[in-house]
């Protein structure tokens, strides 16, 4: 098989005018300009289209949550959650998200078997399964009784304090099948009785997960908003950042000397600041999110103008404040309140995003998965321009998602 596209971004750095690729058993074979690649088997025609390879979204939370209540996503059913979880992937189709990285979910190991068999449609998923959180930290429900919060199979967070007990933790999550793992080593916004420059986690703690995670071949993200946590997990092994609201030059350095990729999250955080009062966000989760907005966007500009690989991520759970189908937002604000081009911006959604997982996902380049959408507009002159999604393609596979009638 074989793709003509009138403008080809391939996510890569190229944007070609008529170009083309070739897919076999689902991957991408070769492509280039139109005379450059000899066309095989059957023709698809997006000549009236812009293709550009599927985006990721590479922090969500794939649980099915439909507050923002934090006593209801330790109270919610599993059941309830996989089931409303899986019209929320149909929804990330249908907006051109055909991969993401899920970071804290009681659910997500199964939606990715259920859409692995075909069972389900949905994008790659890629998780950590329930996140790890020091007790008193960012992933503790402070709000109950200490022996609830530390229950097995509680929220969408593990509690585990000590070295030992981090390791163990780190070898379940590994045995479980999960492709990365999930730490918090800061406070954070939506948790009660911390600030997201709060410290947490000690370097041995840290060095615990990222040791056994190299073992087994998988990467580490931690939740980290202040300096000091950045830093930490930085220096002890950490291969990607999220959020980074207090980024001082030591923290951006440290970035590029260890080539950790930056995943700021500035969606969760804009519709927060914006309509969280309206949503139940609670009171502490709204002060600390209006006292950190500034910064945040200033630590995700100067981080951009030093090199720092910056990756799409919303962070976004399912409620109507942060919902599965408008994950395009990151791109928006990328472009709009820190100042990439609308090319770098789709890049951020597909090769770097593509650098957070275990897959070679995020270009239309020889051995890619050959995973694409056609946009109905071009991106170059306007960055709303990815909410035109006219055709969604995984594996190269046209998916007909059907959110738009949920």
């Amino acid at each position: 098989m074989h793709v003509d596209c009138g403008t080809l971004l391939d996510g890569d750095g190229r944007v070609l005018e008529d170009g083309r690729f070739s897919i076999e058993d689902g991957t991408v074979t070769e492509a280039g300009p139109l005379e450059d690649v000899e066309p095989t088997g059957e023709r698809l025609d997006l000549t009236d289209s812009v293709v550009i390879p599927g985006f990721i979204d590479a922090h969500v939370h794939m649980q099915g949550l439909r507050t923002m209540d934090p006593t209801d996503w330790v109270l919610a059913s599993d059941a309830v959650c996989a089931a409303r979880a899986s019209a929320d992937c149909r929804r990330l189709l249908d907006a051109g998200f055909t991969s993401v990285r899920d970071l804290g979910s009681t659910v997500a190991l199964g939606l990715r078997e259920a859409i692995e068999s075909g069972d389900i449609a949905g994008p790659r998923v890629y998780t950590s399964g329930r996140s790890i959180s020091q007790t008193g930290g960012h992933g503790d429900a402070h709000f109950l009784p200490y022996e609830w919060a530390n229950e097995d199979g509680l929220g969408i967070a593990t509690l585990a304090d000590g070295e030992d007990e981090c390791r163990k933790t780190a070898r379940q999550r590994i045995r479980e099948g999960v492709d990365c793992l999930k730490i918090m080593t800061t406070g954070g916004v939506l948790s009660e009785k911390d600030a997201p420059d709060e410290r947490q986690f000690t370097d041995a703690e840290i060095r615990a997960f990222t040791e056994e995670a190299e073992r087994a071949g998988r990467q580490v993200a931690s939740h980290a908003q202040g300096t000091a946590g950045v830093v930490s997990a930085l220096e002890n092994g950490v291969d990607t950042i999220e959020h980074g609201f207090y980024l001082d030059e030591e923290a951006i350095d440290l970035m590029l000397d260890t080539d950790a990729t930056f995943v700021p999250t500035l969606s969760i955080m804009s519709r927060i600041v914006e309509s969280g009062a309206d949503h139940g966000v609670p009171e502490y989760g709204l002060r600390k999110a209006r006292e950190a907005f500034d910064a945040h966007v200033e630590s995700v500009r100067r981080a951009h103008e030093a090199g720092v690989p910056i990756a799409t991520g919303t962070d976004f759970m399912g409620p109507d404040l942060v919902p599965h189908g408008e994950n395009a937002l990151e791109l928006e604000l990328l472009v709009e309140e820190v100042g990439l081009s609308p090319v770098a911006a789709i890049e951020a959604a597909t090769r770097v995003a593509g650098r957070t997982v275990p897959d070679d996902v995020g270009t239309l380049t020889p051995g890619a998965r050959a995973d694409f959408l056609a946009l109905g507009s071009d991106p170059r002159d306007g960055i709303e321009a990815v909410r035109d999604v006219e055709a969604t393609f995984r594996g190269g596979s046209r998916v007909d998602a059907t959110a738009r009638d949920l």
